[in-house]
């Protein structure tokens, strides 16, 4: 199955008798027999996934609840005869029926949120079955390669966010690469997946036309490749275009902030300034002419 990727183990236990409580009454039912089961499971990311304990009919089934314990909760979803399911995770979980009336739970869209044990307690007439199912999830990586130059030449392959972690090789050409052993690193994020980096070391005069990293994942039918080339640089004139516009009107705002404050000043000082008093020129009397003259001949007289 595609959504299905790999089933680590499942392990079976006969138990001869057992007693069970149904929920939610005080009646006890006699079981004759019980098998408990454990199964590891793993799903591609987004995929909607049915999870089953037993392929008995829901006309024998007494009643089937799910304890859920996941990454950050645990819930449950139960149903008994004559009850209405209960459901306490509300995310979309539900109990539903096969064609055959054959019961099983529904898990849309899986993600890292779903990850965790399902343990399954299912009930029927004669007898009793017990599930513990490890549920994982696979998540693709985003894949990346290049050339590093320095003293020395670097090819990088890089497989991020993947779960589980990638597995990278290299091959030049045709064949497998024959000389150094590259540095692969394993690096843990936050959200449970895991980046592989794969570095190598290329010797002098070897042509990195041809140089290729494989990567494999199980949520590929396939293997993957990347030929490794230079990495383009390119120069950032956009963001150097819109850094000199903005420094630009941020230096004629400041300029015309200043010049009005200079302004403002100016305008202050002159409206405070004590007003002065008009100047009075003194004026020097001077007399009638006719006095004037009186004087004078007065001199002859």
């Amino acid at each position: 199955m595609r959504n299905m990727m790999l089933i680590f183990a499942t392990v079976f236990l006969l138990v001869p008798a057992a007693w069970s409580l149904e929920p939610g009454t005080n009646q006890s039912t006699t079981v004759t027999s019980s098998t408990y089961v454990i199964t590891n499971l793993m799903f591609n990311s987004g995929s909607d996934v049915n999870l089953s304990c037993s392929d008995r009919t829901w006309s024998e089934t007494l009643y089937v609840i799910w304890n859920m314990t996941l990454r950050d909760r645990i819930c449950q979803v139960s149903l008994s005869t004559g009850e209405k399911v209960r459901d306490s995770c509300n995310d979309g979980k539900s109990l539903r029926n096969t064609s055959r009336a054959q019961s099983y739970l529904h898990i849309p869209n899986i993600s890292a949120a779903d990850v965790g044990v399902y343990n399954c307690n299912f009930v029927y007439n004669g007898g009793k079955k017990d599930c513990k199912i490890n549920v994982a999830i696979t998540v693709a990586p985003r894949l990346s390669a290049w050339l590093e130059r320095g003293d020395k030449m670097v090819a990088v392959c890089k497989a991020e966010g993947g779960r589980p972690a990638a597995n990278i090789s290299w091959s030049h050409g045709r064949d497998p690469l024959s000389q150094e052993t590259p540095e692969t690193a394993e690096t843990p994020e936050t959200d449970g997946s895991i980046t592989v980096e794969s570095r190598l070391q290329l010797d002098e005069g070897t042509d990195p036309e041809n140089l290729t990293c494989a990567f494999r994942h199980p949520s590929w039918d396939q293997e993957k490749t990347l030929g490794v080339k230079l990495r383009k640089v390119y120069f950032p004139w956009r963001h150097i275009l819109t850094g000199v516009v903005v420094s630009g009107l941020l230096l004629g705002f400041a300029i015309f902030a200043l010049k009005k404050i200079l302004m403002l000043r100016r305008s202050h000082q002159r409206d405070s300034s004590p007003s002065k008093s008009p100047t009075i020129e003194e004026v020097e009397e001077v007399e009638p002419y006719a006095s004037y003259v009186q004087r004078e001949n007065s001199i002859y007289n």
